[in-house]
């Protein structure tokens, strides 16, 4: 680790997109970071870390906004409470913002919904950090198509029995409850699906494989034989899963880009300190006018990325109108931009950039998966293209 503190600078707090309370925010995440609770975790167990972390983040009071009480509305979420956690959060460590996001992304459906039995029994213990929440919707067959799941829930008096099996699952062998999308049959394609709360000891269910990624994090292959849960345990009406999945997805999406604003952010200040701090040619590393390029680029990049991604969440929060197109726009070019500013950073520091435990080197890694989780790059060019197109 660098000598730098973790702490993100947020001068863009002044912009028109925030209110007091989002800089109350900002400082109540600045005392957590500062607080130490995120380096007293070992991430060389990255199970037993991001239970810790959630516990830790819960009892900061840090996932409130993620997560909804269980007699609130998931849709009253703020995106810019959630985007401004992320990117503080991913800045100082990119398992704890995995982690913060999971918690609402997992819940959310449940949020939207649930009995009150189930949002009495779930939220508080999400919230709190108590249990770690999945939300499983992908399949081998069945990514950015949806409509494509093959899992099946089949209705069986009171009880459904659920078959098949979901991939690619983060908190996947390591999650208290799991958010399901399976398909029930009511009608072709998307309108044929319903959400239910799946928990791991439910009979029929089983972990088939944990995956390995090069960003370490918890991710698994659910496999579901006869799986039978209660009917109780269905959100929402049958075939509303599709509805509940994409509510809950929008409440989050554009955080995926704020998470990328983190890690671009911690890349640009890292480049900065080595810039300064290493000298060559009888200068520092930042007297070079090559190197200045490079740093006017990755600020400029990174601050027209911002732009984009709150602008989509104020658009949601504030003039509560879609923002299918905005959220795309903000999570391709925030996400393929921190690529681009990472991997200067990594090539100004030179070897030193590749060497295991360097902040850039895991930075490197870290953002290789957010270009394609949530909706690849190419599937939000033709997301926005597609929008375009729409009859006006």
């Amino acid at each position: 680790m660098s000598s730098m503190a973790k702490v993100i600078r947020r001068e863009w707090l002044d912009w028109p997109f925030f209110e007091p309370r989002h800089r109350a925010i900002g400082s109540a995440l600045d005392r957590f970071v500062q607080s130490g609770a995120l380096d007293k975790i070992d991430h060389n167990d990255v199970d037993d870390a991001c239970r810790k972390l959630v516990r830790a983040m819960g009892e900061a009071g840090v996932l409130d906004c993620a997560v909804a009480a269980p007699e609130g509305d998931a849709t009253t979420i703020d995106s810019r409470s959630i985007c401004l956690s992320r990117e503080s959060l991913a800045y100082a460590d990119g398992l704890a913002d995995f982690a913060f996001a999971m918690q609402g992304l997992g819940s959310g459906a449940i949020a939207l919904g649930g009995s009150v039995e189930l949002r009495k029994a779930v939220l508080p213990k999400v919230r709190s950090g108590e249990w770690l929440a999945a939300f499983a919707l992908s399949e081998k067959e069945a990514g950015s198509d949806v409509a494509a799941m093959s899992c099946t829930a089949r209705a069986d008096g009171d009880d459904y029995v659920i078959d098949g099996e979901k991939t690619w699952i983060s908190n996947g062998g390591i999650a208290d409850v799991y958010t399901l999308f399976a398909r029930t049959g009511e009608a072709p394609g998307a309108r044929g699906i319903s959400a239910f709360v799946v928990f791991p000891d439910d009979p029929g269910f089983s972990i088939a494989e944990r995956i390995d990624v090069v960003a370490p994090h918890p991710l698994a292959t659910l496999r579901f034989t006869g799986c039978r849960i209660p009917a109780s345990r269905r959100l929402g009406a049958p075939g509303g899963g599709f509805k509940l999945a994409m509510q809950t997805l929008d409440i989050f999406r554009a955080s995926v880009a704020a998470a990328a604003l983190g890690f671009a952010r911690r890349a640009l200040d890292e480049a900065l300190w080595h810039a300064k701090s290493r000298h060559m040619f009888g200068a520092t590393l930042g007297d070079l006018q090559l190197t200045q390029a490079a740093l006017g680029d990755m600020a400029t990049e990174t601050d027209a990325a911002a732009l984009l991604t709150y602008r989509a969440a104020w658009r949601r929060d504030v003039q509560k109108l879609p923002t299918t197109r905005e959220a795309a726009m903000a999570k391709l070019t925030a996400t393929e931009t921190a690529q681009r500013v990472i991997d200067r950073a990594v090539q100004m520091f030179g070897g030193r950039g590749v060497r295991k435990g360097e902040i850039v080197e895991s930075l490197y890694r870290e953002i290789r998966a957010l270009r394609i989780y949530e909706g690849a790059t190419e599937v939000q060019k033709l997301i926005v293209a597609r929008d375009l197109l729409k009859p006006r």
